[in-house]
């Protein structure tokens, strides 16, 4: 039998004794890491993320842009998946119009080594792949009331008139034009600008977010044209056969009208002498009392012809036929409506 020396086990364990306690050291860390370290389970909210989706195609449905997983692993993994920026990607390289159906597997999301997926919700998520197209709608303007009484709504424009989307085709296709908010022009007795907010449907909204267009509205008084016939007293000087009588075509607001007023008391006819072609230049002006303006369109005789040689006594250069309201008060006894002419020097 043979006996170890006490020298040589001495050395033995002075030799080893330093590696098998860093063995030891590691063995024990190692189980600390690995398999001592306390194991929780928790739900993480993991984004979608879409890649490779063809030009020619958009998703026109909405879908989760998150989906939520229980998970299981070491606790310090966990606390760093927020910081590994983890995502859900759906890969529509090989997409065609229509349903995609794209299942939430265990292996459809990449997570570290030592985290186990217990489960996904949702476990499926459904895209609707529909054509991207381009269409343009008219703006339709919507109103609410009537102009201030005499007046009227003579032109509305908005600005801009039309607007182009880019979107799904079988979204854009139930559309034909896009129309504003109710806009009131109740009581309105003059032309405004105003911005008007578009009303959309949700859908639309969707694409082009809340939109306002410009509306310009024009409000104008509410006009008829009249003829009226006129009589007056010629210049002295005018040849022979002027007539006595001037016909006139005049723009004259319906309010007037419709208060019975007689636009013809208030119309008087001025001539203006032209001596250096030998006529005289026919005008009709309205009268300042009118409550509303009253706009001359056609004077016929426009223009009456005088004798190229003066008459005796002093040269006429207008004649004035004041209305007959004012004749019948300046001169009550007269009784004809042109009454003797006015004329100054």
């Amino acid at each position: 039998m043979k006996i170890l020396n006490l020298s040589s086990v001495r050395r033995f364990i002075a030799k080893e004794w330093l590696s098998c306690l860093t063995s030891l050291f590691l063995a024990i860390l190692l189980w600390y890491n690995v398999g001592g370290e306390q194991t929780v389970d928790t739900n993480v909210m993991i984004p979608v993320e879409v890649i490779n989706l063809p030009r020619e195609l958009v998703i026109s449905n909405q879908f989760k842009k998150e989906i939520e997983v229980s998970v299981n692993g070491p606790r310090s993994v966990i606390m760093e998946l927020q910081n590994q920026q983890i995502t859900r990607q759906i890969d529509l390289s090989q997409a065609t119009p229509g349903t995609r159906v794209v299942t939430n597997e265990v292996g459809s999301i990449n997570f570290p080594r030592g985290i186990d997926v217990l489960r996904i919700q949702p476990s499926s998520i459904i895209l609707s792949l529909d054509k991207l197209v381009q269409k343009v709608f008219p703006i339709n303007p919507v109103t609410n009331g009537t102009p201030m009484v005499g007046y009227i709504l003579k032109r509305l424009k908005m600005d801009p008139e039309v607007i182009s989307i880019t979107g799904p085709e079988t979204v854009l296709s139930q559309y034909e034009v896009l129309r504003t908010r109710v806009i009131n022009i109740a009581g309105l007795n003059k032309s405004v600008q105003t911005q008007v907010p578009l009303d959309l449907e949700p859908a639309i909204v969707e694409l082009i977010g809340e939109t306002t267009v410009t509306a310009d509205i024009s409000i104008g008084l509410e006009v008829v044209q009249k003829e009226y016939s006129l009589p007056f007293t010629p210049p002295a000087d005018s040849v022979e056969g002027t007539p006595n009588k001037v016909r006139v075509i005049a723009s004259v607001p319906q309010y007037l009208l419709d208060q019975k007023i007689k636009i013809d008391d208030y119309l008087s006819v001025l001539v203006v002498v032209d001596e250096e072609n030998s006529r005289g230049v026919v005008k009709v002006i309205p009268g300042k009392e009118l409550e509303l303006p009253v706009e001359i369109v056609q004077i016929s005789p426009d223009v009456i012809q005088l004798k190229s040689e003066p008459v005796l006594g002093p040269v006429a250069e207008e004649s004035v036929v004041e209305p007959e309201s004012a004749q019948q008060e300046n001169a009550p006894e007269s009784k004809s409506r042109g009454g003797g002419a006015v004329t100054e020097e």
